[in-house]
């Protein structure tokens, strides 16, 4: 059989004792990357050529250079120069570094798609910059970017996986363990390709309810 319905039923317990890694590795990175990406596009959008060209260097790098790279520096190399983390730290700081860099470019194309009359309006009525963003951009651009951004999302489980390279006991590894002990790759795999897809599609449940939240905003 392609698919042993028994080993995959005994074995979901076990692999489920992963999912707290996954979840928090997902979640923690994209809340860490989401904080640092707006100062990411804020800077790429400054005329000050000494914000605009480091955040534009580093989003070029972070979205040029493979994650599993990003993970094997922070865990394996960095130890060379002191720099000790652990494994899940070290997930979760490469992530949120990676992340940062596509959800940098999504904040920068939302900021820019507010119309130009928003930014004018709220400048006649003597808005500070910072007030400005908060009242009257951000809403508008964060109904913009949620659905790329939650496509980010999407990419930041799945992508978690990759942390079983350096150890971390998330669902995958647990996966890979059963496996090799029990020699069927293909049921654990299967098994854990749906365990993804459930929790992705909770997820884009969380996205249409954020997409209806933010609707008002579309019509100022």
């Amino acid at each position: 059989m392609m698919f042993d319905i028994r080993l995959a039923i005994e074995s979901i317990p076990y692999i489920m004792q992963g999912i707290g890694y996954t979840l928090f590795i997902s979640l923690t990175s994209m809340v860490l990357g989401l904080l640092l990406s707006l100062f990411l596009a804020l800077a790429r959008m400054s005329y000050n050529p000494l914000l605009r060209w480091p955040a534009r260097t580093y989003i070029s790098f972070m979205r040029g250079v493979p994650i599993l790279i990003i993970l094997f520096m922070l865990y394996f190399a960095f130890p060379s120069i002191g720099l000790q983390f652990n494994a899940v730290t070290a997930a979760v700081i490469g992530f949120s570094l990676n992340s940062a860099a596509y959800m940098a470019e999504i904040n920068r194309s939302a900021i820019a798609a507010v119309p130009k009359g928003q930014w004018e309006s709220a400048r006649s009525l003597g808005f500070s910059y910072w007030l400005m963003l908060r009242r009257i951009v951000l809403p508008q651009a964060t109904r913009i970017a949620i659905p790329p951004t939650s496509n980010v999302l999407l990419d930041l489980i799945k992508a978690s996986s990759l942390a079983a390279m350096i150890t971390v006991p998330e669902i995958f590894n647990m996966a890979k363990i059963i496996g090799g002990r029990e020699m069927d790759f293909l049921t654990m795999y299967m098994l854990v390709a749906l365990i993804y897809w459930g929790v992705c599609s909770l997820m884009t449940v969380l996205q249409d309810y954020l997409e209806k939240r933010f609707e008002k905003y579309g019509e100022l």
